[in-house]
């Protein structure tokens, strides 16, 4: 497991004296898919870098109410939970599995020295912050200015492209609860893309062409 978080980090750009710190003083942790590694209430001390797998950021409201707003995939940290260790405040967001995956869990006390100490530590959560900022831009956008049939489609290439797969195995429920909308919606939408001829239906997945 050592060498595989070592590619992960080299990848990442990490200089080889903070990969050794890492790696001395971290933990791993695992996730099956649909696992909850973070809630809107939980306060964490901890910086989370993907080693495997695939997890999803989901923003949550007073009243329970969510919506996706993207993907952590291998080699990425989440900027928000980084805030949220500095702030000591709680996540107001949702961390889940997507797939099974394996988490490389950074004590947030070393952040401050690291920052100063390694300039590629510091490119790399600046680097993450502009990624998810961009990311949360798209966002806006596509509830702001997109129609429903433009957010769905982009939801299913969004997922394709942090899934590496053509097929996306989720129900009509769980799309819709990720883009807060109904399934009657979805599937209206979904039936219109299949009759375009821009993806095929099956039972639980769709695959996009």
């Amino acid at each position: 497991m050592s060498e595989n978080i070592d590619v992960v980090l080299s990848k990442a750009g990490l200089e080889p004296k903070l990969i050794d710190e890492i790696v001395t003083i971290g933990r791993l942790k695992k996730a099956k898919a649909g696992h909850v590694l973070m809630g809107p209430d939980s306060t964490g001390n901890e910086i989370p870098i993907v080693l495997s797998g695939l997890l999803k950021v989901m923003r949550q409201d007073s009243n329970g109410e969510e919506i996706f707003l993207y993907y952590l995939e291998g080699g990425e940290t989440c900027a928000m939970s980084i805030t949220c260790c500095i702030e000591g405040e709680k996540a107001g967001y949702k961390v889940i599995a997507e797939e099974d995956s394996t988490i490389w869990m950074i004590p947030m006390t070393y952040l401050d020295s690291w920052v100063t100490k390694y300039p590629s530590f510091r490119r790399f959560v600046f680097g993450s912050y502009q990624l998810r900022f961009e990311e949360l831009l798209k966002t806006i956008d596509s509830i702001a200015f997109h129609k429903m049939d433009e957010r769905v489609y982009k939801y299913l290439l969004d997922t394709k492209q942090a899934t590496g797969s053509f097929e996306i195995h989720k129900t009509h429920e769980q799309i819709a609860n990720e883009l807060n909308t109904s399934r009657v919606v979805v599937s209206r939408l979904l039936k219109q893309l299949e009759k375009d001829g821009r993806i095929e239906q099956y039972r639980n997945k769709i695959e996009i062409l």
